[in-house]
């Protein structure tokens, strides 16, 4: 007597069939809220504050990413003028931003850049065509992706 299997026949699957291919280009914000250096810190966190978001690229007249500015960038800066005593309603931010930002390819898998986040401990990327800011990928992005795809196997 042979042995049965339970599974039943299986079909051959198309593989190209199955994969979701999410693109952070699919999910990333393009209507940015943006900055620019001579910007004033005061100008920045009251657009923060009014926006709800955390932070933002910093451009120049071309549309070029030259840094971020974030919420930690502008309490590091009330914290050191506290220290020194002096108001900080003049001050540019352009010594204040994060240079030498990573960012991500608009073609990137959303899971791919999931991992990203995880391993840089990172609230957005900056995506960059061309060397223009295109856009932007937050956590909750990828979370929203996430949901579009709730009850579909993810590859």
């Amino acid at each position: 007597m042979g042995i049965k299997s339970f599974q039943g026949s299986r079909r051959q699957q198309n593989n190209a069939e199955n994969t979701i291919l999410l693109r952070v280009s699919d999910y990333m914000t393009r209507d940015l809220i943006t900055f620019t250096a001579d910007q004033t810190i005061e100008s920045v966190m009251q657009s923060l504050i009014k926006n709800r978001i955390s932070g933002g690229p910093v451009i120049n007249d071309k549309k070029e990413l030259i840094g971020i500015i974030s919420e930690g960038d502008c309490i590091k800066q009330i914290s050191e003028s506290r220290y020194y005593n002096m108001p900080i309603q003049d001050k540019s931010i352009k010594n204040f931003i994060t240079l030498n930002v990573e960012t991500i390819d608009g073609n990137m898998n959303i899971f791919d850049a999931a991992n990203k986040f995880l391993e840089s401990k990172r609230r957005r990327f900056p995506i960059v065509e061309n060397g223009k800011l295109v856009g932007q990928i937050s956590q909750k992005d990828v979370l929203k992706a996430a949901m579009a795809l709730k009850g579909q196997n993810w590859k």
